[in-house]
């Protein structure tokens, strides 16, 4: 995927999140983030935007860039949000998308952020679905949510202390409407390893199986249809990141 098909991803979760949000108002519960109303919501996704342009100001080893507040008052958390929204597009499109910045995810560039901002939006718009109660008639492109179970799998799994972790095993993860494959390699103590399946016919812990919509919102732990079969605790790692 090029830094192309992330920004017209994100532009286009963003306007789907804006629609959504306003439909829902700023009072409705976002059961997906626990404690959460459709206000939160969105200010959280403004303080994202706010941190990924700071980021992009950053050199990589420096210290994590800090976000704002976002405004308690939810006309001007989305008025805060648009700015952002606006901000952010003209700098991921503007900058050498190859350049090194600071990022949470290894080897950060402008480009890499133009991917992280397209699924956190588009995640937090099956949010505000969900709020609405809409959630059912969303399906997201195979192509788009095959990018984002690779982005968590990948790049954001791996995250933090794993030294304390005992899992151990292995997961499948099959999106067949989009070709896709990935095998997770748990080990006790380590950051897990994804990669290609070696061989169709390799035994796994667990199976994860069904669209590339439905694994999207089982790795990012939302209501899903995807199949679970085995290990289903092992399966459920990634859901709970």
């Amino acid at each position: 995927m090029d830094r192309d098909f992330h920004l017209k991803a994100f532009q286009e979760q963003a306007d789907a999140f804006r629609r959504a949000v306003l439909q829902a108002g700023p009072d409705a519960v976002v059961s997906t983030c626990p404690g959460w109303d459709v206000r939160q919501l969105t200010g959280h996704l403004a303080q994202a935007y706010a941190r990924a342009r700071a980021s992009l100001r950053v050199e990589p080893g420096g210290n994590r860039p800090e976000a704002p507040d976002a405004p308690g008052d939810f006309e001007a958390a989305l008025s805060w949000w648009d700015e952002l929204r606006g901000e952010l597009l003209t700098d991921l499109s503007t900058m050498d998308p190859d350049r090194a910045v600071w990022a949470i995810f290894s080897g950060g560039t402008p480009a890499g952020w133009a991917r992280r901002v397209a699924h956190e939006t588009a995640i937090h718009r099956l949010d505000a679905e969900l709020a609405l109660g809409q959630a059912g008639v969303l399906v997201f492109d195979p192509e788009l949510a095959a990018d984002g179970i690779d982005e968590m799998l990948t790049e954001l799994l791996p995250l933090g202390d794993w030294t304390a972790r005992e899992h151990s095993g292995t997961v499948l993860y099959h999106a067949a409407d989009a070709g896709r494959a990935w095998l997770v390699t748990y080990r006790p103590g380590e950051p897990p390893v994804t990669g290609a399946p070696s061989d169709a016919g390799l035994e796994t812990d667990a199976t994860v199986a069904g669209t590339a919509d439905a694994l999207y919102r089982r790795v990012w732990g939302r209501p899903s249809t995807a199949l679970v079969t085995g290990d289903a605790g092992l399966a459920g790692v990634a859901a709970g990141r």
